[in-house]
């Protein structure tokens, strides 16, 4: 340890510092950067389409997938569909479809889905079926109903969720267009917060809302389904599996319980009747399962991965040397043959929560004394597996404090052994460090494609910088625990947002499935003069991806 002074602003800052642990990169890489081969705004403020002007809430809960022709993209409680160039479109980012609310696509299918349109909305295209998934949970419980699942509690064997509507998911029904709005929109406001004692009322249900599309098309016909949930299905963070689509969540901010679900992806493709099977996880925090990236499979009837964060901020725990992980047997013939394997503790360098975790006001703004979250107590989504031959990688990252007094990218490649159990690989703190004043790379999110090349997309801010958005990545031959090419900057900050910490809750990575190697990533910043967000999607491509 060693005392450090350090001129910030004509202040002389005197504290205690540590030398950068091994694995923190306080460098950038040497090779040339991605190139950015799109870029433009998503939802966010001023998006207009054929529905009118976005009317958006905070946090923005950035979540992106793209398909053969088109990309959707939900932000809290709304969605939008826009163009890709290729077969189709002869330019990108044209708005097809929105803005409209998320539950547009429940439209007709009665119950809390239709009823309700809620956050934290999630997208995924499956590539395997060349189908979109539309996850959507209500926030709200329901009327107490008698088919409603008692209270669930931690156990070794897995709930079946009791359907939401009594026949679904019914007839595959076309995605609904409203009319342009004739009123003046509101403006952009903050989501209330939920109360904690409403997640634990003894009423009614809460539900997991599902779409499936019938065919690649976004704008098509959509199979509906709804699961009924004893507490609040917070955070849904999908997962593509051959045999299922995982769908972690959380049951609030005040609950150390987590709940790890299943839905029956097969039945589903196929417009029939699908069960959710779901475990309940106390003490632990996010869970993220892996999601599949590319159109290889993993070994035939191999579990899907499982991976959450050490540590537990509710009882102060805010470091830890271990990533927790599982491994995830799912059954559809026998659901009682369903099962978790795990917890197993995966050695990694030793990390503390950025700023000690979510909800912490954390990263400063230039001229103003409001600070970001940064959601630093998870793992953030998406944590992706990709088969290459007989290597099987997955990567995850999450937001640490570093040496410089900073914010950093931790990310790990964990790599699946003979029987399945992954173990890790390589890691890296990706923190390079800044002259005047420690710099935040947070909220990330990563891809693999093809090559086997990472890249990882993140929030980039820290006085003098306002809040905007960067990418950096690796290509398999750069040295173990090193991004070895230079940052590209999606979209620098104009303004500090002042009106709340909350800061997107998360970002997300994409791989386009037409080429399997352009990574699309979505983020938030805020422009000149602005008060409320907007959003940044840019395309890159590594050296040797061509479309």
């Amino acid at each position: 340890m060693r005392i450090a002074i350090q001129l910030i602003g004509g202040l002389f800052l005197l504290g205690l510092s540590q030398a950068p642990p091994p694995i923190e990169q306080t460098v950038p890489g040497t090779r040339p950067a991605t190139a950015l081969v799109e870029s433009f705004d998503g939802l966010g403020a001023g998006f207009t389409g054929p529905q009118g002007m976005a009317t958006l809430r905070n946090p923005s809960d950035n979540s992106l997938a793209v398909g053969p022709d088109h990309l959707v993209q939900t932000v809290n409680s709304r969605m939008a569909i826009v163009t890709k160039k290729g077969h189709r479109f002869d330019t990108t980012g044209r708005v097809l479809y929105g803005p409209v609310n998320t539950n547009n696509v429940f439209r007709g299918f009665g119950g809390a889905c239709e009823e309700r349109n809620n956050g934290d909305a999630v997208v995924r295209y499956d590539q395997l079926a060349n189908r979109w998934l539309i996850v959507m949970p209500t926030f709200s419980r329901a009327e107490v109903r008698p088919d409603q699942p008692p209270v669930w509690t931690a156990s070794d064997k897995p709930y079946t969720s009791p359907p939401g509507r009594r026949v679904q998911p019914g007839a595959a029904v076309p995605l609904f267009q409203p009319s342009a709005p004739q009123a003046p929109v509101a403006p952009l406001a903050p989501l209330a917060p939920q109360a904690p004692v409403a997640l634990l009322a003894p009423k009614g249900p809460y539900s997991m809302c599902y779409a499936i599309s019938t065919t690649s098309d976004p704008i098509g016909a959509y199979y509906r389904y709804e699961f009924l949930r004893p507490l609040f299905p917070d955070y849904p963070r999908p997962a593509v599996w051959p045999d299922g689509y995982y769908v972690p969540t959380s049951t609030g901010d005040e609950v150390i319980e987590k709940h790890a679900c299943v839905v029956e992806r097969e039945a589903m493709l196929k417009g029939r009747a699908a069960r959710e099977q779901c475990f309940v996880i106390n003490d632990v925090n996010f869970l993220n399962n892996a999601d599949l990236d590319g159109r290889a499979l993993p070994r035939r009837g191999a579990p899907n991965v499982m991976l959450a964060a050490g540590g537990t901020q509710l009882k102060n725990d805010l470091d830890d040397d271990a990533i927790l992980a599982w491994r995830f047997f799912t059954n559809w013939s026998d659901a009682t043959k369903t099962r978790l394997e795990g917890p197993t503790r995966l050695p990694v360098a030793r990390y503390h929560y950025l700023c000690g975790g979510q909800l912490t006001n954390c990263v400063p703004q230039p001229g103003t004394d409001r600070r970001l979250d940064a959601q630093g107590d998870k793992l953030m989504a998406r944590v992706v597996y990709r088969r290459i031959g007989n290597q099987e990688s997955i990567v995850a990252v999450h937001s640490v404090n570093t040496a410089a007094g900073g914010g950093g990218v931790r990310w790990y490649e964990f790599r699946l052994n003979d029987s399945g159990h992954p173990a890790l690989h390589q890691q890296g703190t990706y923190a390079p460090v800044a002259p005047l004043a420690p710099s935040f790379r947070w909220m990330a999110s990563p891809a693999i494609d093809k090559f086997g090349n990472i890249g990882i997309g993140y929030s980039f801010g820290g006085t003098p910088h306002f809040a905007g958005q960067r990418f950096a990545g690796r290509i398999p031959g750069d040295p173990l625990g090193v991004l070895g090419l230079r940052e590209t900057v999606l979209v620098e900050g104009e303004a500090a947002q002042t009106t709340t910490l909350r800061w997107e809750d998360y970002t997300q990575t994409a791989v386009d499935p037409s080429d399997d190697c352009t990574i699309w990533y979505v983020g938030d910043y805020l422009k000149k003069d602005a008060t409320a967000y907007s959003t940044r999607i840019g395309a890159f491509r590594f050296p040797g991806c061509t479309p």
